[in-house]
């Protein structure tokens, strides 16, 4: 059986104003991540955000530095995951929190280096040649957080759990993919890949000009679907999760997955709006959530 934490009389106190400062920046930030956070049992929710945080302050180095600077500090932060791993955090709150998750849980740091590998590829205007380099980024960048995740929760299933788990957060990176195209081509980065816009007839000057074109969308409705089908995959590992993380994590995905119904229903216009799933619509799905656990159950 896979440990997944330290004996009670060595387990250590969640330092409280690092973990608050890491749920403020979960809330902030994403709001179905926070929400899907908050079924989790208190020390596991805890260790969440504090994971949460230090994915995220390496997407803001990425996406909102300087092009002469952003190169330095992913190999700062990328210094300081590794010094609170080894349990001498800096005086940053994300740090003490980390430090301390990874002490409590066995959260492997290879995830953080797979990371740290993603976050580098959106730099320099990085070029997606095929689904195959697509797949990885989204591996890499979202894919590995299920490595994280699992080991907080605790699970069965071994190795096969963790790949649904990749597949899952995959599945979620993706759709952020959909939703930004837009918003993306504002940095200069264009995730779709080459092959692809080259087979449904896209070019660069159609997405640069916002065109929703038939073949726009007929790609568009190709995406969607492999997103689906990841998330298909990803769910299938939801039931050998521990406890109420089954339920955090069924409702984050299905929330997720609401992006893409927003963005069918709004004929695949992702350059004048972003899609999204209203809060009352994600507490609607958490019934649905729980009563398709509960059907897994008894199979």
């Amino acid at each position: 059986m896979i440990k997944t934490s330290l004996p009670s009389s060595q387990n250590p106190t969640a330092p409280a104003q690092a973990v608050d400062h890491c749920r403020d920046v979960t809330r902030d930030h994403s709001k179905t991540f926070f929400l899907g956070s908050r079924l989790f049992p208190l020390r596991q929710r805890q260790a969440v955000w504090a994971v949460y945080a230090a994915c995220r302050t390496g997407d803001d180095i990425a996406d909102e530095s300087t092009a002469d600077s952003v190169s330095a500090e992913l190999d700062v932060w990328w210094g300081r995951i590794q010094n609170a791993f080894a349990g001498r955090p800096g005086p940053d709150p994300v740090d003490m929190a980390l430090a301390w998750a990874a002490r409590t849980y066995p959260i492997p740091l290879s995830a953080f280096a797979e990371l740290h590998d993603g976050l580098r590829m959106d730099l320099g205007g990085h070029v997606y040649h095929d689904m195959d380099d697509l797949t990885l980024y989204c591996r890499r960048v979202a894919g590995v957080i299920g490595f994280m995740i699992a080991p907080v929760s605790g699970f069965s299933g071994g190795d096969k759990t963790l790949q649904h788990a990749l597949m899952l957060g995959q599945a979620m990176q993706l759709t952020n993919i959909l939703r930004d195209v837009g918003e993306d081509l504002t940095r200069g980065r264009v995730y779709l890949p080459q092959s692809l816009l080259s087979e449904y007839g896209v070019t660069r000057a159609d997405l640069e000009r916002g065109l929703v074109t038939p073949e726009y969308r007929a790609l568009m409705t190709y995406l969607c679907a492999l997103a689906r089908d990841w998330y298909a995959e990803g769910r299938a590992g939801i039931p050998c999760l521990h406890g109420s993380a089954r339920l955090a994590v069924a409702t984050a995905a299905r929330a997720y997955e609401g992006i893409l119904d927003d963005l069918e229903r709004a004929g695949y216009d992702n350059f004048n709006r972003r899609a999204y799933v209203s809060g009352t619509r994600k507490l609607l799905m958490l019934p649905r959530a729980w009563w398709e656990l509960r059907g897994a159950a008894g199979e």
